[in-house]
């Protein structure tokens, strides 16, 4: 049993996380590498545009604290909808919308390797497009050898290609570095329902889906395409409130508190 000198030590929102350990909740995930799909509305807070500080701080130490605690090696594909949506603007062309996106993608990779690097987290960002002045191209095996010694790798710049999600940028660089899993963070919501739970009280969520039910019932939880990638390459995702203090430790502990998508 952990002693209440030893709780005290631990972050405030850690600490459910090891009450459960004491009550012999089993632990499954085995977890090794993950990739984290982050939106960039998860940085905003509750401005709804642009980074909030205090969000980010928040999400830096949540992956820090997986990173130097749980020892988990994390790459993360971040969006950008906190300052563009290519699809938005349909008056634009598609392909210089979506590389609009992508520019904006990098400025969140940047703001959130700051506060990382602020907890003492080394972390480096890297892009599908060309930023060479503020991030390092993405070369597979150099993002995989960051994440051997112990950094953080950002992915910015989605596939570097339009008319791609970062969804699909998630499931393809996971795939590509060998990952985990996926996992997915939303924003108050702890995995995939069956109607929308903000409307329906009565929305049942779902412990674990095939990538085919996400295609068939319409599920709204990623594009087709993500899904078609993630069913042909066997990777599994895990679908959790990344909104919740602690959601990113409690998933990778705990992944059956979220949707499991394999």
């Amino acid at each position: 049993m952990l002693t209440d000198q030893r709780r005290s030590m631990e972050p405030d929102y850690l600490q459910p996380r090891l009450l459960d350990i004491e009550m012999n909740e089993s632990i499954f995930s085995g977890f090794e590498r993950v990739l984290l799909k982050l939106s960039g509305e998860a940085l905003s807070g509750s401005n709804g545009w642009g980074v909030d500080d205090s969000t980010a701080l928040r999400f830096a130490q949540e992956i820090a604290d997986a990173r130097q605690k749980l020892g988990i090696e994390i790459a993360i594909v971040i969006g950008a909808g906190n300052f563009w949506r290519g699809t938005q603007h349909p008056e634009m062309d598609r392909a210089n919308a979506d590389y609009a996106g992508m520019l904006a993608t990098v400025m969140n990779g940047l703001a959130l390797q700051d506060r990382l690097e602020k907890l003492g987290q080394k972390t480096r960002v890297m892009t599908a497009i060309e930023t060479n002045k503020v991030a390092e191209p993405y070369i597979r095996r150099r993002a995989t050898r960051h994440m051997q010694k112990g950094r953080v790798v950002i992915l910015a710049g989605g596939t570097g290609n339009p008319y791609f999600t970062t969804d699909t940028a998630a499931v393809l660089r996971a795939t590509e570095l060998e990952a985990d899993a996926v996992l997915m963070a939303k924003n108050g919501v702890d995995g995939v329902y069956d109607s929308d739970p903000k409307t329906n009280p009565n929305a049942t969520r779902f412990s674990y889906l095939s990538h085919k039910d996400i295609i068939e019932k319409d599920l709204k939880v990623m594009d087709s395409t993500a899904a078609t990638m993630a069913g042909d390459n066997d990777m599994k995702i895990v679908v959790y409130d990344g909104g919740r203090i602690g959601g990113l430790n409690e998933i990778l502990l705990y992944p059956q508190r979220g949707t499991i998508i394999m």
